[in-house]
């Protein structure tokens, strides 16, 4: 156990010097005293809906670092669930928000012409993965971009059925928890779900043709289908990749029968997987992206990103009062800058470090039955929920930050400034964790 003293450094840091650390301090038990009493207070007075993971309460952040209340340096191999795309406090996008709040918190860009909105909007138009010109719906949050989604792709066609994926995650307001399939509690108390939902495999092999033999056949005429919406990689599911192939097979239904092919790339999105958006990995064009979490680093932001010539809903059927605020634009064109100009490129040198270095120790580590990822989008797979769980909770405790996804993965979705010493520190403590879970499953 360290030093009080070592506490007390930890937690006067610059942000730099915060930033550039490689190891975890760990100073208290954990949670520490600070921590606990944060918790406890939370306790009586938010929603015990909240899914905590672990008992982190995290008082300020640097780079791929977090500083807990307790003084307690953590690595961050999560980023908040893959939001923090540019790291913690990145210098250019706390300076950005700076000077917006000194100049205007807020306007509604759904009454009035907000000139940032549009800034940002014609940004996403140059990155989105269409060939042709984008226009884009700002929002909160991804859950709100896959409602807005639902309805331009129904008011488009003229259609109202939408197919999804088991093991997909697209949110909890009630569209997008009705598209969602990652698990049943999600559902549990809240029927009936957004009617005209239906659901198929996951990449199922391409020569299975579920959606035609099944969904076309016995449930729903392709005629009635207004869009099909697809993480291109899973993320609550397990950050599962599809099989190659799959993912054109999809482009390829969709343009034959009409129907409006959705990339969900809240999570997957914005350099994550060593390109700005997962789709690129596959040469797909969707209809409509969809951006959230590490658009903005941090501040709540949303996008529906749809082919311009879709976007021909009547002025008043779709606004938001605060999605695209000026404060998230300019946190999103800030981060976006700095994604373009180098970021995606570190996700897709230090993901294949990692995928690369944790195949090594999967070889070493019985327990791990599967590693699979793409950039910084990196899965562990366990042989069941319970040791996943275990695995996670040592990290912690030895002060690597990850998080549990699907039945039985760890995800790391670490910040896209990560460094190759940094990931090396977390993928050593993370086989530890290994080692000490597998030793008490024997004893």
């Amino acid at each position: 156990m360290a030093t009080t003293e070592h506490a007390t450094s930890g937690a006067t840091l610059t942000h730099d010097e915060l930033a550039a650390l490689t190891e975890p301090r760990i100073v208290t038990e954990l949670p520490g005293p600070l921590a606990r009493a944060v918790i406890d207070a939370d306790a009586k007075v938010t929603s015990p809906s909240l899914p905590r993971a672990y008992p982190l309460a995290p008082d300020r952040g640097a780079g791929a670092m977090l500083l807990d209340v307790d003084g307690n340096v953590f690595l961050d191999l999560n980023a908040a669930i893959a939001v923090c795309s540019t790291g913690h406090a990145h210098p250019d996008v706390v300076e950005a928000i700076r000077e917006q709040a000194g100049r205007l918190l807020h306007y509604s860009a759904s009454d009035f012409y907000l000139p940032i909105y549009g800034e940002t909007c014609a940004v996403l138009d140059e990155i989105a993965p269409m060939r042709g010109p984008a226009k884009s719906f700002l929002t909160n949050s991804g859950t709100e971009a896959v409602e807005a989604a639902i309805k331009l792709a129904r008011h488009e066609t003229n259609r109202q059925y939408v197919i999804a994926f088991i093991g997909g995650f697209h949110g909890r307001s009630y569209g997008a928890v009705s598209l969602t399939a990652s698990s049943a509690k999600y559902h549990e108390g809240f029927g009936p779900m957004l009617p005209g939902v239906v659901h198929a495999p996951f990449g199922a092999d391409d020569t299975d043709h579920y959606i035609e033999k099944v969904i076309f056949k016995r449930l729903v005429k392709p005629h009635e289908i207004a869009a099909i919406v697809v993480e291109p990689v899973q993320g609550e599911g397990g950050y599962t990749i599809p099989p190659q192939g799959w993912l054109r097979y999809l482009r390829d239904l969709c343009t034959e029968h009409g129907i409006l092919l959705v990339a969900d790339e809240v999570q997957s999105g914005m350099g994550r997987t060593g390109k700005m958006w997962a789709v690129e990995h596959w040469d797909i064009e969707p209809d409509i992206l969809l951006s959230g979490k590490g658009i903005a680093s941090g501040m709540p932001l949303g996008a529906m990103i749809a082919r311009a010539d879709l976007m021909n809903w009547q002025v008043g059927a779709h606004g938001s009062t605060y999605g695209g605020n000026p404060l998230s634009c300019a946190a999103a064109l800030a981060s976006i800058r700095l994604i373009r100009e180098g970021l995606t490129e570190n996700a897709a040198r230090v993901g294949a470090f990692m995928l690369a270095r944790l195949r090594e120790i999967a070889a070493r580590q019985p327990i791990i039955t599967t590693v699979r990822g793409l950039g910084l989008m990196v899965g562990v797979e366990f042989a069941d929920g319970g040791t996943a769980d275990a695995v996670e909770i040592e990290c912690f405790q030895h002060g690597v930050l990850t998080l549990r996804a699907g039945d039985s993965t760890i995800r790391m979705s670490p910040p896209l400034v990560v460094n190759e010493e940094q990931a090396a520190t977390g993928l050593r403590i993370f086989e530890a964790a290994c080692e000490r879970v597998a030793a008490r499953s024997h004893s």
